[in-house]
């Protein structure tokens, strides 16, 4: 049988999502959870990668069963006092043999938040941005996103992926109390591609580049090109969705 199991994590403590020699990250707590639970070796499979510091309010990863001797409720409920505080199961449901957390994806969401003064319960979950930002020149910029369909620009340099395309369907930055969001929706995005579109814009925000000049960059192809990533702590994975759930 095939599981998907729905979790969220607080990623401050963790070097991202993917496994990695010598370093502590949410798929190596997940594995050694299934397996003091499930008693045997298993192999999970997340919906994407998230990079060190960055966090998920919804994030789906599969794996692979002979069978389950208790309910998905029980089995969750036992999950939840294995797994560390940071890192919570929310969910599990049985799949067709062949979904694939990853590649069935269609659509992805992030949020970033930023706050303006320095704040001791935020530093974890926003970054501090204290300057004075234009969040209209800002909104300009990101309908331009939707307009295009290859991000190399934003993209990590020596990322091993095929293709640099990606649809973004929707991307605002939102005033709130304190501080900003930015809410961005894609089919799929690259390496460090949101905090770089993020960095970029924030300094287009301060004036230190033009939208005339935030259009080049975009068209650049180049990561050189554009500004320095955000922060980490600021970045959530909100939602993943999935034609059969």
């Amino acid at each position: 049988m095939r599981v998907f199991l729905e979790i969220a994590y607080d990623g401050t403590d963790f070097s991202g999502w993917q496994i990695q020699n010598n370093a502590v990250t949410v798929q190596g707590e997940v594995n050694d959870a299934l397996f003091t639970l499930l008693r045997t070796p298993i192999e999970t499979l997340g919906c994407g990668r998230t990079d060190a510091g960055v966090h998920a309010s919804q994030f789906f990863l599969h794996f692979d069963l002979e069978k389950l001797e208790w309910s998905f409720q029980d089995f969750v409920f036992k999950l939840n006092g294995i797994l560390p505080k940071s890192i919570v199961a929310i969910r599990a449901l049985e799949v067709p043999k062949d979904a694939h957390a990853r590649f069935d994806a269609t659509a992805r969401s992030y949020s970033y938040y930023t706050h303006r003064s320095k704040n001791p319960f935020k530093w974890q979950y926003s970054a501090m941005v204290r300057f004075d930002l234009d969040v209209e020149l800002m909104n300009t910029a990101a309908k331009l996103l939707l307009k295009e369909t290859d991000f190399a620009t934003f993209c990590k340099v020596g990322s091993d992926i095929k293709t640099t395309n990606c649809d973004v369907r929707s991307a605002q930055w939102v005033v709130e109390e304190g501080g900003l969001r930015f809410d961005i929706t894609a089919d799929r995005f690259l390496r460090n591609m949101v905090r770089a579109i993020v960095g970029t814009m924030i300094d287009l925000g301060r004036g230190y580049i033009d939208l005339s000049q935030f259009e080049e960059i975009l068209k650049s192809k180049s990561r050189s090109k554009a500004s320095a990533s955000a922060e980490g702590c600021g970045l959530f994975l909100t939602k993943v969705e999935y034609p059969f759930l």
